[in-house]
């Protein structure tokens, strides 16, 4: 607090090419003048620094000041001195982060986003850019009270811009998040499986148009399925590892699995295809759960029926709970992804549902999308940096 004779606190403000020990430097004048530091924040873009220090001088003023300015003068940087209010009118107030990715973010999309958060009353207190490849992707800290009404106005602008946009509240919950839970097809990876077999059985024109109602919500899930496995009656062991050795993981995917598993994430596959499949890519991936449908094989061929409780459209949600419970993680600490109608209850029952390349219905009810084919992009919505992700590579 400020009263007679006390000086509001000072913002010092230093801006030039960055190099080792000007933080420390800084600092170390301040420490002999016995300054107080309120608040201290750093930025480097480009090899450009920006070092803002908060601080109470009493009456040192004057002499920190003159042995600044001395010292800015010698390192060839720019400084700037502003009295400002004792307390931030922003302090307690509710955070969000707003996280912008598309191939390319122009002016003009991130100009859309700014403008909807003034729109609606709030403010932008921090940007950071977490990547530029494999898509470009920025992180905006924003003050505002009424988060609702900026989601769906934000929904607007991802809509026009053709960019992918998340809200999510800034706080504990955000970043501990712990378990990741994925669909299989079309998302971990860029087959249908059921499709690949269906190519062996002959019939793959029938299990498509089947396949794409019941991802579209138009067909019950279980009824869909079955109807497609007795179309898959008479394949053999070498039909199914043909289909295997063609399926194709969906790019970015073992950069993705291998990132969280180094920031301690547990990930796991919950899967309407099967498990002669998924087995192979939780070995294969090291995944730490995998759960899928499972073809009755009977003499080395398929019977056309499957094998125990099936992996529905609820299930899949009764399973991301499951798992949760395993990991000792309450779900609210868990992110489901995931592309079909059948994910929705699963991405609705985690902390963070993202809707990956999904139909249209799912991008509607998901908490956040990603519409570019890169499954590492996920992490940028996570808050985890493109440097994170490359450091886990060298």
């Amino acid at each position: 607090m400020t009263g007679p004779g006390v000086e509001p606190p000072l913002l010092i403000r230093v801006t030039g090419r960055d190099r080792p020990g000007l933080t420390r430097d800084l600092l170390r004048l301040l420490a002999d003048a016995q300054a107080g530091i309120d608040d201290l924040e750093q930025l480097v873009v480009r090899e450009r620094l920006t070092l803002d220090v908060l601080v109470r001088l009493e009456e040192a003023a004057d002499r920190v000041i003159k042995d600044v300015l001395y010292w800015a003068f010698t390192h060839d940087l720019k400084i700037d001195f502003e009295r400002v209010e004792p307390r931030s009118v922003r302090a307690g107030r509710r955070r969000q982060v707003i996280t912008v990715l598309g191939p390319d973010l122009s002016p003009a999309s991130l100009a859309e986003v700014a403008d909807a958060v003034a729109a609606e009353g709030g403010t932008i207190d921090r940007i950071v850019r977490l990547a530029t490849e494999p898509v470009f992707a920025y992180e905006l800290v924003v003050i505002i009270d009424q988060p609702d009404p900026l989601r769906r106005r934000l929904a607007g602008v991802a809509k026009e811009a053709g960019v992918d946009i998340a809200i999510q509240s800034d706080g504990l919950e955000r970043r501990a998040k712990r378990l990741v839970v994925l669909d299989v097809d079309s998302t971990l990876i860029t087959n249908e499986v059921i499709e690949l077999l269906a190519d062996e059985a002959g019939c793959g024109d029938q299990v498509t148009m089947i396949t794409s109602r019941a991802m579209a919500g138009e067909l019950d899930f279980e009824q869909s399925l079955r109807e497609r496995v007795r179309l898959l009656k008479g394949l053999d062991q070498a039909a199914i590892e043909r289909a295997r050795a063609r399926i194709t993981l969906t790019p970015g995917a073992r950069t993705f699995v291998s990132t969280l598993h180094r920031l301690g994430y547990a990930v796991a596959v919950v899967s309407g295809g099967f498990t002669q499949f998924t087995d192979q890519l939780r070995d294969d991936l090291g995944l730490d759960h995998a759960f899928a449908n499972t073809l009755e094989i009977i003499d080395g061929v398929v019977t056309g029926e499957l094998v125990g409780a099936i992996v529905d459209r609820p299930g899949k949600a009764r399973l991301l709970a499951r798992i949760a419970d395993l990991e000792g993680v309450p779900t609210s600490q868990t992110v489901a992804v995931g592309d079909g109608a059948n994910d929705l209850d699963m991405l609705a029952a985690a902390g963070l549902g993202i809707a990956f390349n999904a139909k249209p219905a799912v991008r509607e009810q998901a908490d956040a999308t990603v519409s570019v084919l890169h499954l590492d992009a996920i992490l940028f919505m996570l808050g985890i940096p493109r440097d994170e992700v490359l450091a886990g590579q060298s």
